[in-house]
């Protein structure tokens, strides 16, 4: 989902309006102007990837994690793909996609509805709907058969890093709450369960995280680790190993559950708070969920889970489930690695 925002007074509504229909049905594209936005987005690439000593372990994850689903290949690309693209795909793309039977429009604020009403009818109104059906992905990712292992190297990680991943189901599961909810546990925050065990406590990792990334599809449950300094991998991946074993075992405790919903509830009506917040949550409603009303509705989800569902979701897509392990390796552990191993992100 690509998301447009912008922040006016309600008085410039008319020319807003006026302006992203500009976008969708008239956007000009050259080869002056496309050249130097690919300069930008090559720039971010270079900034946010390549200086980053774990950007290229970021992107990893995801294209070690799935075999077949496009999801597997990061939006941003890369600098060589970045290079390859022309102009005419751009032109194609945006025709493709940019079009209004593929829109959401979300507006929040001081305005009259009827005037709202008014002004999209007139400025989207015209623009003509494509007789071509808008492509959708068909390719499933399929189940996994075997646990696999992964190791990449990197000339820019001072520590030794790791990822765990399962597939998780998609972000329209009755499981989402529960499994947002086990997400916050594990490691919201330095109270949590996985920086109190690994980072405090056992002091194996420098930081850890657990994220439960629900898609439109299909997502995944990632354990993330960095290693501590003076501490092996293997030390790092068996704590890890015992936490997760400990709470699919046990489950977790009524004070966790109490404080994971304060801090997740807290946290999703403070955002709603502001008109961003709320023109957000209206666009996930309507778009991601299908559903407008979502929103009045998703936060009752969320208080209704038990600690008991926090340990069945865990159970269910963890539990004897087929998992990737990637391991990032600084340079200087390539001599000690298999060479089939010996792979650069």
């Amino acid at each position: 989902m690509t998301v447009y925002n912008e922040v006016v007074p309600s008085n410039y509504l008319e020319p807003i309006l006026w302006a992203e229909a500009e976008r969708m049905s008239s956007l000009a594209l050259n080869d002056a102007n496309f050249n130097s936005e690919r300069d930008v987005v090559k720039e971010e690439y270079r900034q946010r990837i390549l200086a980053n000593p774990y950007g290229e372990f970021s992107l990893a994850i995801d294209q070690k994690s799935f075999a077949a689903h496009p999801y597997k290949r990061p939006s941003i690309g890369n600098i060589a793909e970045l290079d390859a693209a022309q102009l005419p795909e751009v032109k194609t793309f945006h025709s493709t996609f940019y079009r209004p039977d593929n829109a959401t429009l979300i507006v929040v604020g001081d305005f009259k509805a009827s005037d709202l009403e008014t002004w999209t009818k007139k400025y989207f109104g015209p623009i003509t709907r494509p007789t071509a059906k808008i492509p959708r992905v068909t390719v499933a990712e399929p189940p996994r058969k075997e646990d696999r292992h992964e190791v990449l190297f990197s000339a820019k990680a001072p520590l030794p890093a790791f990822a765990v991943t399962h597939l998780a189901p998609s972000i329209r599961s009755e499981d989402e709450a529960a499994l947002d909810l086990a997400d916050e546990i594990l490691s919201g925050g330095q109270s949590s369960r996985l920086y109190q065990s690994l980072v405090y406590e056992q002091q194996v990792a420098q930081r850890v995280s657990f994220s439960a990334d629900l898609r439109e599809d299909l997502g995944l449950l990632t354990f993330h680790v960095i290693v501590a300094s003076g501490k092996s991998l293997p030390e790092a991946e068996k704590a890890l190993d015992d936490q997760i074993e400990k709470v699919l075992k046990n489950g977790v405790s009524e004070a966790e559950l109490d404080k994971a919903k304060n801090r997740f509830l807290t946290g999703k009506l403070m955002e709603r708070e502001t008109n961003n917040g709320k023109a957000s949550a209206l666009g996930e409603a309507a778009v991601i969920y299908r559903d407008p009303n979502h929103i009045n509705t998703d936060l009752a989800k969320y208080q209704a889970v038990t600690a008991n569902q926090i340990k069945e979701v865990l159970n269910k897509y963890i539990a004897d489930k087929k998992k990737v392990l990637i391991e990032y390796l600084p340079e200087a552990k390539k001599e000690a690695a298999k060479p089939e191993e010996a792979e650069k992100p």
